[in-house]
């Protein structure tokens, strides 16, 4: 008998809900445990409707090293960001640090073209689109209905939010986040650490550590 598959969810607020939703059709892990910061704390899920489907509540940040030697080798991270992944930084740091596997969770449903490198710890939400030749960093998020044309690259911890549209050779940096429905023109530069208003349509490049929003995008905080 092969070894059971074990996976950790750090983190059960709502984005652990989109996350868990793909890993369960995937039918990758026999068994999926969930850590949380605190296991007295709020939680967007339904515990006890998960733990009849065999998904526990396992520990908290502090039981990692101990539930690595209890056969889970696999993590990835379902804290969610929007516009400051300091958390889901650190998480990573620690799960590298003990020696997890992190693995990309890309939903049945999204298209991922040809030539496309992926880092790790990445997820792909329903629907969404990696056209040819792009490349996406280490946990970035590309969520529902996101769409990311040929050759763009999105950097580590990035978050592109449900149906933004990234048009061809963008590139946006590390730690940003691209606010819900907004547009980017094709050939572009987003900077790192910095945010882009839900609905915005970027016409011009963005600089880095900056909010900026409308249609068109403007920077408003330095």
């Amino acid at each position: 008998m092969g070894q059971i598959r074990k996976i950790l969810l750090l983190g059960a607020g709502g984005h652990c809900l989109s996350v868990l939703d793909s890993l369960k059709s995937l039918d990758l892990y026999e068994c999926i445990g969930l850590v949380v910061k605190d296991k007295g704390g709020s939680s967007s899920l339904d515990i006890d409707k998960n733990m009849r489907e065999g998904i526990f509540v396992v520990g908290s940040d502090k039981n990692l090293p101990l539930l690595k030697e209890e056969g889970y080798t696999d993590a990835f991270i379902t804290v969610g960001s929007i516009g400051n992944p300091i958390i889901r930084q650190r998480l990573y740091h620690r799960l590298k640090q003990i020696g997890y596997n992190i693995p990309n969770i890309i939903d049945k449903s999204a298209v991922v073209g040809t030539e496309v490198s992926l880092g790790e710890g990445i997820y792909v939400g329903k629907n969404a689109v990696i056209n040819i030749g792009c490349k996406i960093g280490n946990c970035a998020i590309i969520n529902t209905m996101a769409l990311i044309e040929h050759e763009c690259s999105v950097g580590d911890f990035a978050h592109i939010a449900p149906g933004s549209i990234l048009c061809g050779n963008v590139a946006v940096g590390e730690n940003t986040h691209i606010g819900a429905g907004s547009m980017i023109r094709q050939g572009l530069n987003i900077g790192t650490d910095s945010i882009i208003g839900m609905g915005s349509v970027v016409l011009s490049h963005i600089s880095n550590h900056v909010t900026a929003y409308g249609n068109p995008c403007k920077e408003v905080i330095g």
